[in-house]
């Protein structure tokens, strides 16, 4: 049982991000530092990061793009066409080549994004070169869970970003971190990022930075990242021997990883495993969905997670739901939570929205509690995911080290609240 107002426990461990800082901060901080993310191909864990090694989304700059639109689409953005015709390009890059005056319609330069296209439209575009963002130390505080000479843990809240994007350039946990260690402004640039609108904060990336004076590389990466409204523990790494280990060990698997949530029903089965792959959602390219095979579809990748019920709540409209991770791809969780029937509770982009959750609980649940209910399911603004444990071996000590972190206080009052309407602990067998 998780008790939601448990005390965080602590058993010698950190976990996993990755930003190497230096530890002279004196010699580096006189220099001018260009921090490069190499974004891989979207997810989060060891995995994908390998993928982005050797498949790193192309750069973009320079395609050209010379196509009538053949059939009437419908009310359709000239920026969503244009992405639908380049594969892999986030919208958010073809938005800024729209608003450079790269993209015409009939011969005439468009530079409005949410132009509306129509049937027989002569559409001309060239992607823009990338533009680097700026990324400065911020005064954001962090809930330090374990901090030493090697590596930083962190409990990251709910709607804070990893690291900037446009539309997110400020408030993400990279500017908390430059401030925590003292670190100076840096500029990132060499990857695709994204919008909010699109899916970038729970991509696997790889950050370095260098000195433009030694160009020694300092080289902080993130190596696993969480999705914007999913809360839980990341770890950073200080130096570049902590990163390389940690490295390592999410390739082979051995990091461990447990997430809980909150569904809209119950599983079919108390446990289990689900081995289904998952791609880019092709009407949608904020969300992920779970497909049978690769055959069909190249842009499929291997995903297979195991949970656990915990606790059957409300009757039956909801459960507290753990998960173990074997592979680590983009909002793998509510992918294959979708697929199962179960979308996590909040979770607008998967199917667990507020009226969803509502009428699944309000059959079950007394008349006299339906206002209070439906007040705190209205609040949710975020899909309830949390992740509590992170353990794994320290790149220096060789120790096995442990932290698990309680979910935060919207997680903790909405599963109050669906036990005080009926619970049901569930057994493992």
């Amino acid at each position: 049982m998780i008790s939601v107002c448990s005390a965080r426990t602590i058993q010698a461990s950190p976990s996993s991000i990755h930003f190497f800082f230096p530890r002279n901060r004196r010699r580096i901080d006189s220099n001018v530092l260009r921090f490069s993310a190499n974004f891989s191909s979207r997810c989060s864990d060891y995995d994908e990061y390998s993928e982005a090694q050797s498949e790193r989304i192309a750069n973009y700059a320079g395609t050209r793009l010379e196509e009538t639109v053949d059939i009437n689409p419908g009310k359709v953005r000239l920026d969503s066409w244009i992405s639908s015709r380049i594969n892999g390009i986030s919208r958010a890059r073809v938005q800024s080549s729209i608003r450079a005056g790269l993209v015409s319609v009939n011969g005439r330069v468009i530079d409005k994004v949410s132009h509306n296209v129509k049937a027989g439209d002569v559409i001309n575009c060239t992607i823009s070169e990338l533009q680097p963002l700026r990324a400065e130390p911020e005064d954001i505080d962090l809930d330090i869970v374990y901090e030493d000479e090697h590596v930083l843990v962190v409990n990251k809240p709910a709607h804070m970003v990893v690291h900037p994007a446009p539309g997110n350039a400020t408030g993400t946990l990279v500017n908390a971190i430059l401030n925590h260690c003292s670190l100076p402004m840096v500029s990132t640039s060499t990857g695709e990022h994204q919008s909010d609108s699109d899916v970038s904060d729970d991509e696997f990336s790889s950050i370095e930075v260098f000195s433009r004076v030694s160009e020694a590389p300092i080289r902080p990466g993130i190596v696993h990242r969480l999705d914007k409204g999913t809360s839980g523990l990341l770890v950073v790494a200080k130096d570049e021997h902590s990163h390389a280990h940690l490295s390592a060990q999410f390739k082979q698997h051995s990091i461990e990883r447990v997430y809980i949530s909150l569904t809209c029903g119950v599983p079919p089965s108390t446990a289990g495993r689900i081995e289904i792959p998952i791609c880019r959602d092709p009407n949608n390219r904020i969300r992920m969905t779970a497909t049978h095979g690769t055959k069909n579809n190249p842009h499929a990748k291997h995903a297979a997670s195991r949970y656990n019920v915990m606790e059957i709540l409300a009757q039956g409209g909801s459960s507290l739901v753990e998960w173990r991770l074997e592979t680590g791809r983009t909002h793998q969780i509510r992918a294959h939570a979708k697929y199962m029937g179960i979308p996590l509770l909040g979770d607008e982009v998967y199917g667990g929205t507020k009226s969803m959750a509502m009428s699944l609980l309000r059959t079950r649940a007394s008349s006299n509690c339906h206002g209070q209910l439906m007040q705190l399911v209205s609040s949710l603004e975020r899909p309830c995911l949390h992740a509590l444990t992170l353990g794994f071996v320290h790149p220096h000590t060789g120790k096995n080290i442990r932290f698990s972190c309680p979910p935060p206080t919207d997680f903790a009052e909405i599963l109050s609240q669906l036990r005080e309407i009926g619970t049901k602990k569930v057994t493992k067998s």
